[in-house]
């Protein structure tokens, strides 16, 4: 999923197949040759949302500065179903730039990639590369692209004055999260921060679950690929939108949630008037950027489960940088795309973006004063205590998630209704890939 990024866009996307619509922008089997010498002048879509354009020139000027004969140019799309959907339609039209910034997992798989995206496989710009991340940018056998930023995970924030003022203590059950939002309720604060105006946002509590449904069904992702696991059939994943469902029917949103943006959200979350706000951690930076003097005030747990024996933490690995493979100017490309994957690159971005999560570049370090919700993460990485999000794991995410979610969200759909819907839209997505068992 993602809003951008990600990153995040990362849970947030419509998922087509595009081999469909991209027979004719191959164009050949490699790019055109590069420049021999002379100036030249790279172009690099980036998502709209401000993070990602401060850390897209970050990285850029820090490049520039050591390889003054390449200019990078960034142009910028929209997040959500429309970004997607405007990427897909300027790789199959040709139309597309160097360098594209986009998510990784599934969300990738749906680019066609061996039609439009140059093999880095061989490349020595690899090396850098943790191999934790190269199989959710790997089709075929063959790699993709690199990180473009942190990790980044998919839990609850919480506003710790208000935990304090009202005498919690971090939940490591569902049943205790309720039990949490039954008191702020009764304080006259929102519990739940709703943004379904932004309707990817909805889909964080059944994404962010991922970690507790492997636990108790550690098979579910092979099975679901294969098409012998539903979500409607399989208690641990139906428990996902039986969670969703639960925070509607006890009361737990604000009252315009159908009518909230994702800004919006980070706005009641930072002054108290929502307590806690499902979402993934790349709503740090934009926190850390529009409300500095109560970063300190924020923290981050990962969705509880059902048992306090086995609690943990879904990880989103980070958005990744592609080459189109139609470029003029591979080797440029590629010079710059090795910067990103490097400890300089993830330095440089750091700068003024702040990381969501550890990185997976190696040699790579976060800055000391990261924010006191990226502290929170450490722990459950440092203990082993995470889970890759489905995303990352199978090939499949159904492209009508966000509407099912917003529908289950809001009460209009049953837990079992939107489950059922889902596994309808992800055998339609599964058909679209060529999928075998399906």
């Amino acid at each position: 999923m993602k809003k951008g990024r990600k990153r995040a866009a990362l849970i947030i996307s419509v998922l087509l197949a595009v081999g469909l619509l991209s027979g004719c922008a191959a164009g050949g089997e490699e790019g055109a040759p590069s420049s021999a010498e002379g100036d030249v002048t790279l172009t690099l879509l980036s998502d709209n949302t401000q993070d990602a354009l401060n850390s897209a020139k970050a990285m850029i000027a820090a490049f520039e500065e050591k390889n003054p004969n390449i200019k990078v140019e960034v142009e910028t799309r929209p997040g959500g179903d429309e970004g997607d959907n405007l990427v897909k339609t300027r790789l199959s039209t040709g139309d597309m730039t160097d360098i594209i910034m986009y998510n990784s997992g599934s969300l990738m798989q749906a680019l066609n990639p061996e039609v439009n995206l140059l093999d880095l496989t061989n490349e020595s710009l690899m090396d850098n590369v943790m191999d934790t991340f190269k199989p959710t940018v790997t089709y075929n056998g063959k790699i993709y692209g690199v990180p473009a930023g942190s990790t980044m995970a998919g839990g609850w924030f919480y506003n710790k004055k208000v935990y304090e003022q009202l005498g919690l203590t971090v939940p490591e059950t569902w049943e205790e999260l309720m039990v949490n939002n039954e008191t702020i309720k009764a304080a006259g604060i929102t519990p739940v921060i709703g943004t379904y105006k932004d309707s990817w946002t909805s889909q964080l509590v059944v994404l962010a679950d991922y970690y507790n449904v492997q636990s108790d069904a550690p098979g579910f992702a092979d099975d679901y690929t294969a098409g012998t696991a539903k979500y409607a059939t399989t208690p641990a994943a139906l428990r996902s939108f039986e969670k969703l469902q639960e925070i509607f029917n006890k009361g737990y949103l604000n009252k315009d949630f159908l009518a909230t943006t994702y800004d919006a959200g980070l706005k009641m979350l930072v002054e108290g008037t929502g307590a806690h706000y499902p979402m993934l951690t790349f709503a740090i930076p934009p926190l850390v950027q529009n409300y500095a003097d109560q970063i300190e005030d924020i923290g981050f747990f990962p969705q509880p489960g059902d048992r306090a024996d086995d609690h943990g933490l879904t990880v989103w690995m980070p958005g990744a940088a592609y080459i189109y493979k139609n470029t003029e100017h591979p080797e440029e490309a590629k010079k710059f795309v090795s910067f990103i994957a490097s400890p300089e690159g993830m330095a440089a971005s750091a700068t003024v973006s702040m990381p969501t999560g550890p990185y997976v570049i190696n040699g790579a370090e976060m800055p000391e004063d990261v924010a006191p919700a990226v502290k929170d993460m450490v722990p459950y990485f440092e203990s082993g205590k995470t889970a890759p999000a489905l995303e990352f794991l199978s090939p499949i995410k159904g492209p009508s998630l966000p509407q099912i979610t917003v529908e289950v969200g809001a009460g209009i759909k049953s837990a079992a209704e939107g489950a059922e819907v889902y596994d309808k839209d992800v055998e339609k997505q599964a058909k679209q890939l060529g999928l075998e068992g399906w």
